[in-house]
Protein backbone atom coordinates (compact mmCIF):
# COMPACT_ATOMS: atom_id res chain seq x y z
CA UNK A 1 0.00 0.00 0.00
CA UNK A 2 1.45 3.15 -0.94
CA UNK A 3 1.56 6.49 0.98
CA UNK A 4 -1.78 7.86 -0.93
CA UNK A 5 -3.65 4.64 -0.13
CA UNK A 6 -2.69 4.95 3.52
CA UNK A 7 -3.56 8.20 3.77
CA UNK A 8 -7.26 8.00 2.19
CA UNK A 9 -7.76 4.89 4.38
CA UNK A 10 -6.88 7.04 7.06
CA UNK A 11 -9.45 9.59 6.07
CA UNK A 12 -11.87 6.58 5.88
CA UNK A 13 -11.47 5.78 9.27
CA UNK A 14 -11.39 9.04 11.00
CA UNK A 15 -14.97 9.26 9.24
CA UNK A 16 -15.97 5.98 10.73
CA UNK A 17 -15.00 7.52 14.24
CA UNK A 18 -16.87 10.47 13.91
CA UNK A 19 -19.63 8.47 13.05
CA UNK A 20 -19.41 6.42 16.21
CA UNK A 21 -20.51 10.06 17.76
CA UNK A 22 -23.85 10.10 19.28
CA UNK A 23 -26.47 11.76 17.48
CA UNK A 24 -27.40 14.17 19.71
CA UNK A 25 -23.65 15.94 20.41
CA UNK A 26 -23.36 19.40 19.50
CA UNK A 27 -20.27 19.53 17.00
CA UNK A 28 -17.99 22.71 18.03
CA UNK A 29 -15.95 23.78 14.62
CA UNK A 30 -13.05 25.66 14.94
CA UNK A 31 -11.07 26.95 11.84
CA UNK A 32 -9.24 29.76 10.78
CA UNK A 33 -9.47 33.04 9.14
CA UNK A 34 -8.03 32.91 6.00
CA UNK A 35 -9.32 31.41 2.52
CA UNK A 36 -8.44 28.04 3.14
CA UNK A 37 -9.44 28.36 6.58
CA UNK A 38 -13.33 29.97 5.64
CA UNK A 39 -13.32 27.00 2.76
CA UNK A 40 -12.86 24.27 5.31
CA UNK A 41 -15.00 25.16 7.70
CA UNK A 42 -17.74 25.85 4.86
CA UNK A 43 -16.89 22.12 4.40
CA UNK A 44 -17.56 20.90 7.53
CA UNK A 45 -20.75 22.97 7.92
CA UNK A 46 -22.42 21.74 4.93
CA UNK A 47 -21.37 18.08 6.09
CA UNK A 48 -22.81 18.61 9.39
CA UNK A 49 -26.05 20.06 7.72
CA UNK A 50 -26.52 17.36 5.26
CA UNK A 51 -26.08 14.24 8.25
CA UNK A 52 -28.33 16.37 10.65
CA UNK A 53 -25.37 16.88 13.19
CA UNK A 54 -25.95 20.49 15.07
CA UNK A 55 -22.77 22.61 15.22
CA UNK A 56 -21.56 25.86 16.18
CA UNK A 57 -18.97 27.55 14.20
CA UNK A 58 -15.85 29.99 15.80
CA UNK A 59 -13.12 31.79 13.32
CA UNK A 60 -9.60 32.66 14.80
CA UNK A 61 -6.30 33.46 14.11
CA UNK A 62 -4.62 31.74 16.19
CA UNK A 63 -4.67 28.76 18.48
CA UNK A 64 -3.09 28.96 21.52
CA UNK A 65 -2.93 27.71 25.10
CA UNK A 66 -5.49 30.38 26.37
CA UNK A 67 -8.42 29.37 23.70
CA UNK A 68 -7.53 25.40 24.46
CA UNK A 69 -8.24 26.27 27.97
CA UNK A 70 -10.95 28.19 27.18
CA UNK A 71 -12.59 25.18 25.20
CA UNK A 72 -11.91 22.93 27.53
CA UNK A 73 -14.19 24.82 30.32
CA UNK A 74 -17.10 24.38 27.57
CA UNK A 75 -20.12 22.38 28.27
CA UNK A 76 -19.55 20.68 24.50
CA UNK A 77 -17.67 17.50 24.33
CA UNK A 78 -16.61 17.39 20.42
CA UNK A 79 -14.32 19.43 18.70
CA UNK A 80 -13.45 19.90 14.77
CA UNK A 81 -10.01 22.08 14.18
CA UNK A 82 -9.95 22.64 10.36
CA UNK A 83 -6.71 24.28 8.71
CA UNK A 84 -5.14 24.29 11.97
CA UNK A 85 -4.16 21.94 15.37
CA UNK A 86 -1.70 19.89 13.72
CA UNK A 87 0.69 22.62 14.87
CA UNK A 88 -0.35 22.75 18.39
CA UNK A 89 -1.38 19.39 18.70
CA UNK A 90 0.51 19.39 22.06
CA UNK A 91 -1.31 22.49 23.76
CA UNK A 92 -4.49 20.52 22.87
CA UNK A 93 -3.69 17.21 24.39
CA UNK A 94 -2.68 18.68 27.24
CA UNK A 95 -5.08 21.60 27.77
CA UNK A 96 -8.45 19.63 26.17
CA UNK A 97 -8.30 16.21 27.51
CA UNK A 98 -11.57 15.50 28.47
CA UNK A 99 -12.78 16.26 24.86
CA UNK A 100 -13.23 14.37 21.54
CA UNK A 101 -11.24 16.00 18.77
CA UNK A 102 -10.94 15.78 15.54
CA UNK A 103 -7.91 17.57 13.42
CA UNK A 104 -8.54 18.29 9.61
CA UNK A 105 -5.17 20.14 9.12
CA UNK A 106 -2.11 20.35 6.33
CA UNK A 107 0.14 22.23 7.93
CA UNK A 108 3.36 20.97 9.42
CA UNK A 109 3.89 18.17 12.21
CA UNK A 110 4.61 19.00 15.77
CA UNK A 111 7.40 16.31 17.59
CA UNK A 112 3.76 14.86 19.34
CA UNK A 113 1.21 13.82 17.01
CA UNK A 114 -0.65 11.09 18.53
CA UNK A 115 -2.83 11.01 21.58
CA UNK A 116 -5.66 8.80 22.95
CA UNK A 117 -9.10 11.38 23.01
CA UNK A 118 -7.72 13.56 19.24
CA UNK A 119 -8.04 11.52 16.18
CA UNK A 120 -5.86 13.47 13.86
CA UNK A 121 -6.44 13.37 9.63
CA UNK A 122 -2.91 15.54 8.07
CA UNK A 123 -1.17 14.24 4.60
CA UNK A 124 2.10 14.64 6.51
CA UNK A 125 1.52 11.79 8.68
CA UNK A 126 2.08 9.49 5.45
CA UNK A 127 4.63 11.46 4.10
CA UNK A 128 2.58 13.83 1.64
CA UNK A 129 3.88 17.45 1.50
CA UNK A 130 0.70 19.23 3.03
CA UNK A 131 1.84 22.87 1.63
CA UNK A 132 1.85 21.81 -1.42
CA UNK A 133 -0.62 18.86 -2.56
CA UNK A 134 -3.58 19.26 -0.55
CA UNK A 135 -4.79 22.56 1.87
CA UNK A 136 -6.93 22.50 5.10
CA UNK A 137 -9.93 22.41 3.00
CA UNK A 138 -8.82 19.43 1.00
CA UNK A 139 -7.73 17.35 4.33
CA UNK A 140 -12.11 18.78 5.53
CA UNK A 141 -13.35 17.44 1.96
CA UNK A 142 -11.51 13.94 2.14
CA UNK A 143 -13.45 13.95 5.64
CA UNK A 144 -16.52 14.95 4.39
CA UNK A 145 -16.30 12.63 1.11
CA UNK A 146 -15.39 9.87 3.24
CA UNK A 147 -18.64 10.92 5.39
CA UNK A 148 -20.90 10.94 2.80
CA UNK A 149 -20.38 10.52 -0.97
CA UNK A 150 -22.68 13.01 -1.37
CA UNK A 151 -20.17 15.62 -0.33
CA UNK A 152 -18.08 15.02 -3.45
CA UNK A 153 -20.64 18.59 -4.80
CA UNK A 154 -18.33 20.63 -2.45
CA UNK A 155 -14.57 19.52 -3.93
CA UNK A 156 -14.89 23.33 -5.30
CA UNK A 157 -14.60 24.26 -2.42
CA UNK A 158 -11.59 22.40 -1.42
CA UNK A 159 -9.86 24.01 -4.44
CA UNK A 160 -10.81 27.64 -3.87
CA UNK A 161 -9.03 26.54 -0.38
CA UNK A 162 -5.98 25.04 -2.51
CA UNK A 163 -5.88 28.64 -4.85
CA UNK A 164 -6.31 30.18 -1.72
CA UNK A 165 -3.30 28.70 -0.18
CA UNK A 166 -1.31 29.30 -3.31
CA UNK A 167 -0.79 25.56 -4.32
CA UNK A 168 -1.58 25.64 -7.78
CA UNK A 169 1.04 26.59 -10.23
CA UNK A 170 -0.71 25.88 -13.80
CA UNK A 171 -1.93 22.71 -12.28
CA UNK A 172 -1.87 20.66 -8.97
CA UNK A 173 0.29 18.00 -7.64
CA UNK A 174 -1.53 14.77 -6.86
CA UNK A 175 -4.50 15.19 -4.02
CA UNK A 176 -5.37 18.37 -5.49
CA UNK A 177 -5.65 17.21 -9.08
CA UNK A 178 -8.14 14.21 -7.20
CA UNK A 179 -10.03 16.78 -5.64
CA UNK A 180 -10.09 18.68 -8.92
CA UNK A 181 -11.68 15.89 -10.89
CA UNK A 182 -14.19 15.72 -8.46
CA UNK A 183 -15.35 19.27 -8.79
CA UNK A 184 -15.54 18.91 -12.38
CA UNK A 185 -17.05 15.93 -12.38
CA UNK A 186 -20.04 17.50 -10.15
CA UNK A 187 -20.25 19.58 -12.52
CA UNK A 188 -19.44 22.71 -10.39
CA UNK A 189 -15.99 23.90 -11.67
CA UNK A 190 -14.62 24.05 -14.85
CA UNK A 191 -10.96 24.57 -16.35
CA UNK A 192 -10.19 26.53 -18.92
CA UNK A 193 -7.23 28.09 -20.95
CA UNK A 194 -6.78 31.64 -20.63
CA UNK A 195 -4.37 34.93 -19.26
CA UNK A 196 -3.91 34.28 -15.81
CA UNK A 197 -4.67 37.70 -14.58
CA UNK A 198 -6.23 38.49 -11.52
CA UNK A 199 -9.42 40.29 -12.31
CA UNK A 200 -11.01 39.14 -15.34
CA UNK A 201 -14.46 38.56 -14.15
CA UNK A 202 -14.51 42.37 -12.38
CA UNK A 203 -11.81 44.97 -14.01
CA UNK A 204 -12.29 47.02 -17.07
CA UNK A 205 -9.72 45.30 -19.55
CA UNK A 206 -7.51 48.39 -19.59
CA UNK A 207 -7.29 48.30 -15.94
CA UNK A 208 -6.84 44.17 -15.68
CA UNK A 209 -3.17 44.72 -18.38
CA UNK A 210 -1.61 47.73 -16.62
CA UNK A 211 -2.04 46.65 -12.63
CA UNK A 212 -1.29 43.41 -13.20
CA UNK A 213 2.30 43.12 -11.23
CA UNK A 214 3.06 39.13 -11.21
CA UNK A 215 3.19 39.20 -15.02
CA UNK A 216 5.37 41.77 -17.01
CA UNK A 217 3.72 42.92 -20.15
CA UNK A 218 6.84 45.62 -21.28
CA UNK A 219 4.55 49.15 -21.83
CA UNK A 220 2.13 48.09 -20.71
CA UNK A 221 2.40 46.92 -16.79
CA UNK A 222 1.88 50.31 -14.76
CA UNK A 223 0.92 52.18 -17.70
CA UNK A 224 -3.10 52.64 -18.36
CA UNK A 225 -2.58 54.74 -21.31
CA UNK A 226 0.15 51.75 -22.53
CA UNK A 227 -2.87 49.55 -22.07
CA UNK A 228 -5.53 51.49 -23.80
CA UNK A 229 -3.22 52.14 -26.96
CA UNK A 230 -2.39 48.35 -26.89
CA UNK A 231 -5.57 47.65 -26.97
CA UNK A 232 -6.49 50.27 -29.78
CA UNK A 233 -3.67 48.57 -31.64
CA UNK A 234 -5.11 45.44 -31.35
CA UNK A 235 -8.36 46.94 -32.71
CA UNK A 236 -10.19 45.43 -29.37
CA UNK A 237 -12.70 48.15 -28.71
CA UNK A 238 -12.65 49.00 -24.65
CA UNK A 239 -16.31 50.00 -24.05
CA UNK A 240 -19.86 48.25 -25.33
CA UNK A 241 -21.95 51.07 -25.29
CA UNK A 242 -21.43 52.94 -21.84
CA UNK A 243 -19.55 50.05 -19.84
CA UNK A 244 -16.39 48.95 -19.74
CA UNK A 245 -15.44 45.90 -21.22
CA UNK A 246 -13.97 43.15 -19.17
CA UNK A 247 -11.64 40.11 -20.22
CA UNK A 248 -14.86 37.87 -20.52
CA UNK A 249 -16.40 39.98 -22.64
CA UNK A 250 -13.94 39.25 -25.40
CA UNK A 251 -15.26 37.19 -28.42
CA UNK A 252 -12.76 33.99 -29.16
CA UNK A 253 -11.25 35.71 -31.87
CA UNK A 254 -10.59 38.87 -30.11
CA UNK A 255 -9.34 36.55 -27.27
CA UNK A 256 -6.75 35.25 -29.79
CA UNK A 257 -5.85 38.52 -30.85
CA UNK A 258 -4.88 39.53 -27.60
CA UNK A 259 -3.13 36.43 -26.43
CA UNK A 260 -0.58 36.97 -29.31
CA UNK A 261 -0.27 40.46 -28.88
CA UNK A 262 0.65 39.86 -25.32
CA UNK A 263 3.27 36.81 -26.01
CA UNK A 264 4.18 39.27 -28.77
CA UNK A 265 5.02 42.30 -25.88
CA UNK A 266 6.74 39.24 -23.51
CA UNK A 267 9.14 37.96 -26.55
CA UNK A 268 11.89 39.46 -24.65
CA UNK A 269 10.87 38.11 -20.99
CA UNK A 270 12.95 35.05 -19.98
CA UNK A 271 9.59 33.11 -19.49
CA UNK A 272 6.95 34.44 -22.07
CA UNK A 273 4.35 31.66 -21.66
CA UNK A 274 4.16 31.91 -18.31
CA UNK A 275 1.24 34.39 -18.08
CA UNK A 276 -1.18 31.66 -19.93
CA UNK A 277 -2.73 28.91 -17.95
CA UNK A 278 -5.61 27.74 -16.39
CA UNK A 279 -8.19 29.86 -15.21
CA UNK A 280 -10.36 27.88 -12.59
CA UNK A 281 -14.08 28.43 -13.09
CA UNK A 282 -17.60 28.34 -10.90
CA UNK A 283 -20.27 27.23 -13.30
CA UNK A 284 -22.98 28.05 -11.66
CA UNK A 285 -21.80 31.79 -10.42
CA UNK A 286 -22.59 34.61 -12.68
CA UNK A 287 -20.57 36.13 -15.37
CA UNK A 288 -18.58 39.15 -13.82
CA UNK A 289 -19.17 37.91 -10.60
CA UNK A 290 -16.25 38.03 -8.28
CA UNK A 291 -17.50 34.57 -7.59
CA UNK A 292 -17.24 33.08 -10.61
CA UNK A 293 -12.91 33.00 -10.79
CA UNK A 294 -11.88 30.42 -8.10
CA UNK A 295 -8.73 32.92 -7.58
CA UNK A 296 -11.02 36.00 -7.22
CA UNK A 297 -13.41 34.21 -4.84
CA UNK A 298 -10.54 33.17 -2.32
CA UNK A 299 -9.60 36.92 -2.35
CA UNK A 300 -13.41 37.15 -1.52
CA UNK A 301 -12.83 34.75 1.50
CA UNK A 302 -9.77 36.64 2.34
CA UNK A 303 -11.86 39.85 2.47
CA UNK A 304 -14.11 38.66 4.92
CA UNK A 305 -11.90 36.80 7.51
CA UNK A 306 -9.53 39.80 7.67
CA UNK A 307 -12.55 42.14 8.22
CA UNK A 308 -14.24 40.27 10.76
CA UNK A 309 -17.04 39.13 8.59
CA UNK A 310 -16.03 35.48 8.13
CA UNK A 311 -19.76 34.01 8.35
CA UNK A 312 -20.02 36.28 5.11
CA UNK A 313 -17.72 34.19 3.25
CA UNK A 314 -18.81 30.70 4.51
CA UNK A 315 -22.27 32.02 3.21
CA UNK A 316 -20.73 32.75 0.35
CA UNK A 317 -19.12 28.80 0.13
CA UNK A 318 -22.01 27.25 0.80
CA UNK A 319 -24.21 29.48 -1.76
CA UNK A 320 -27.04 31.32 0.81
CA UNK A 321 -28.20 33.60 -1.28
CA UNK A 322 -28.65 36.03 1.45
CA UNK A 323 -25.54 36.80 2.46
CA UNK A 324 -23.32 36.39 -1.08
CA UNK A 325 -24.40 39.38 -1.79
CA UNK A 326 -23.18 40.95 1.65
CA UNK A 327 -19.45 39.27 1.24
CA UNK A 328 -19.01 40.80 -2.46
CA UNK A 329 -20.22 44.22 -1.37
CA UNK A 330 -18.03 43.64 1.63
CA UNK A 331 -15.17 43.31 -0.82
CA UNK A 332 -15.18 47.01 -1.53
CA UNK A 333 -14.12 47.50 2.31
CA UNK A 334 -11.70 45.06 2.03
CA UNK A 335 -9.94 46.92 -0.75
CA UNK A 336 -10.09 50.13 0.62
CA UNK A 337 -8.77 48.80 3.72
CA UNK A 338 -5.72 46.95 1.64
CA UNK A 339 -5.43 50.91 -0.34
CA UNK A 340 -4.33 52.26 3.29
CA UNK A 341 -2.17 49.99 4.34
CA UNK A 342 -0.58 49.67 1.29
CA UNK A 343 -0.32 54.26 1.24
CA UNK A 344 0.59 53.95 5.00
CA UNK A 345 3.65 51.85 3.97
CA UNK A 346 4.54 53.83 0.90
CA UNK A 347 4.56 56.79 3.14
CA UNK A 348 6.92 55.34 5.98
CA UNK A 349 9.15 53.74 3.57
CA UNK A 350 9.64 57.18 1.70
CA UNK A 351 9.94 58.82 5.15
CA UNK A 352 12.67 56.43 6.48
CA UNK A 353 9.89 54.77 8.94
CA UNK A 354 10.72 51.09 7.88
CA UNK A 355 14.05 49.10 8.98
CA UNK A 356 15.88 48.29 6.02
CA UNK A 357 19.32 45.89 5.85
CA UNK A 358 21.30 44.00 2.93
CA UNK A 359 18.64 41.57 2.59
CA UNK A 360 15.94 42.59 4.35
CA UNK A 361 13.11 45.10 5.30
CA UNK A 362 11.24 44.99 8.80
CA UNK A 363 7.58 46.78 8.65
CA UNK A 364 6.60 47.68 12.53
CA UNK A 365 2.91 48.52 12.00
CA UNK A 366 1.88 49.52 15.32
CA UNK A 367 -1.60 50.00 15.33
CA UNK A 368 -2.07 51.55 11.98
CA UNK A 369 -2.38 48.63 9.92
CA UNK A 370 -5.26 45.99 10.68
CA UNK A 371 -3.07 42.81 12.41
CA UNK A 372 -5.32 40.26 9.78
CA UNK A 373 -4.16 42.32 7.31
CA UNK A 374 -0.47 42.59 7.95
CA UNK A 375 0.56 39.42 6.03
CA UNK A 376 -1.27 40.29 3.17
CA UNK A 377 1.17 43.54 2.93
CA UNK A 378 3.75 41.35 3.03
CA UNK A 379 2.82 39.44 0.58
CA UNK A 380 1.88 42.31 -1.68
CA UNK A 381 5.34 44.03 -1.14
CA UNK A 382 6.99 40.81 -1.74
CA UNK A 383 5.53 40.89 -5.22
CA UNK A 384 5.70 44.28 -6.16
CA UNK A 385 8.81 43.64 -7.39
CA UNK A 386 10.40 46.68 -5.90
CA UNK A 387 13.02 45.05 -3.74
CA UNK A 388 15.75 42.88 -4.56
CA UNK A 389 16.23 39.17 -5.41
CA UNK A 390 15.71 37.20 -2.25
CA UNK A 391 14.43 40.20 0.29
CA UNK A 392 13.16 38.79 3.53
CA UNK A 393 9.77 41.47 4.39
CA UNK A 394 8.95 41.04 8.25
CA UNK A 395 5.60 42.60 9.20
CA UNK A 396 4.20 43.69 12.04
CA UNK A 397 1.12 44.59 13.66
CA UNK A 398 -0.14 45.14 17.12
CA UNK A 399 -3.42 43.10 18.02
CA UNK A 400 -5.97 44.46 21.04
CA UNK A 401 -4.98 41.89 23.49
CA UNK A 402 -1.33 43.22 24.47
CA UNK A 403 0.35 40.70 21.52
CA UNK A 404 1.95 41.73 17.99
CA UNK A 405 1.32 39.16 15.13
CA UNK A 406 4.19 38.92 12.65
CA UNK A 407 4.23 37.58 9.17
CA UNK A 408 7.22 36.60 6.92
CA UNK A 409 7.00 36.60 3.08
CA UNK A 410 10.44 36.65 0.83
CA UNK A 411 10.29 38.86 -2.41
CA UNK A 412 11.58 37.45 -6.29
CA UNK A 413 10.91 33.96 -7.98
CA UNK A 414 14.04 32.21 -6.19
CA UNK A 415 13.91 29.39 -3.99
CA UNK A 416 13.59 30.84 -0.38
CA UNK A 417 14.84 28.73 2.43
CA UNK A 418 12.06 27.77 4.56
CA UNK A 419 10.07 30.60 6.23
CA UNK A 420 8.31 28.35 8.90
CA UNK A 421 11.99 27.41 10.02
CA UNK A 422 13.06 31.07 9.89
CA UNK A 423 10.20 32.48 11.50
CA UNK A 424 10.71 29.47 14.30
CA UNK A 425 14.41 30.51 15.08
CA UNK A 426 13.57 34.40 15.62
CA UNK A 427 9.93 33.76 17.84
CA UNK A 428 11.96 30.84 20.13
CA UNK A 429 14.14 34.06 21.21
CA UNK A 430 11.43 35.77 22.57
CA UNK A 431 8.97 33.09 23.45
CA UNK A 432 5.77 32.93 21.34
CA UNK A 433 4.26 30.90 18.67
CA UNK A 434 4.59 30.63 15.28
CA UNK A 435 3.20 28.27 12.31
CA UNK A 436 2.21 28.70 8.60
CA UNK A 437 4.56 27.16 5.26
CA UNK A 438 7.37 27.05 3.60
CA UNK A 439 7.10 30.38 1.95
CA UNK A 440 4.41 31.76 3.99
CA UNK A 441 5.06 32.06 7.47
CA UNK A 442 3.74 33.94 10.92
CA UNK A 443 4.26 34.41 14.54
CA UNK A 444 2.29 35.77 17.10
CA UNK A 445 4.62 37.23 20.21
CA UNK A 446 3.93 39.43 23.05
CA UNK A 447 4.14 43.53 21.99
CA UNK A 448 6.92 43.66 25.28
CA UNK A 449 9.22 41.93 23.41
CA UNK A 450 9.03 43.48 20.25
CA UNK A 451 12.10 45.06 20.32
CA UNK A 452 14.12 41.76 21.27
CA UNK A 453 12.05 40.04 18.18
CA UNK A 454 13.27 42.81 15.43
CA UNK A 455 16.99 42.78 17.03
CA UNK A 456 16.74 38.69 16.69
CA UNK A 457 15.08 39.04 13.05
CA UNK A 458 18.02 41.31 12.24
CA UNK A 459 20.01 38.62 13.27
CA UNK A 460 19.27 35.63 11.55
CA UNK A 461 18.65 37.76 8.14
CA UNK A 462 22.14 38.60 8.09
CA UNK A 463 23.37 35.32 8.41
CA UNK A 464 20.70 33.56 6.18
CA UNK A 465 22.33 32.31 2.78
CA UNK A 466 21.57 33.80 -0.21
CA UNK A 467 18.33 32.39 -2.24
CA UNK A 468 19.05 31.02 -5.93
CA UNK A 469 17.30 33.00 -8.16
CA UNK A 470 14.95 32.14 -11.23
CA UNK A 471 14.06 34.03 -14.33
CA UNK A 472 11.21 36.49 -13.99
CA UNK A 473 8.07 35.15 -15.02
Amino acid sequence: MDKYEEFYKHVQKAADEFRAIPSGEVIRIISHLDADGLSSASILVKAMTRCERQYIVTIVQKLDAQLAEQLEGENYRCYAFSDLGSGQFSTLAEKMPSKKIHIFDHHKLEDQHEAPNITHVNPHLFGIDGSKEVSGAGVAYLFARALDIRNKDMAHIAIIGAIGDVQESDGFEKVNTCILSDAVESGKMKVIPGLKLFGAQTKPLHKLLSYGSEYNIPGVTGSESGAVQFLMQLGIALKDGGDWRKLVDLSDEELQRLVAGVMIKRAGEPNPQAIIGKVYILREEEKQSPLRDAKEFSTLLNACGRMDKPMLGIGACIGDEELKPRAIAHLADYKRELMKSISWFEESYKNGGIIKGGNYIIINAGENIRHTMIGTLASMVAKSNTLGEGTFILSLARMDDGNTKASIRMSGNGSPPDLREVISAITERVNGSYGGHMGAAGAVISTEMEQQFIEAAKEIFTKAPIPETQPRQ
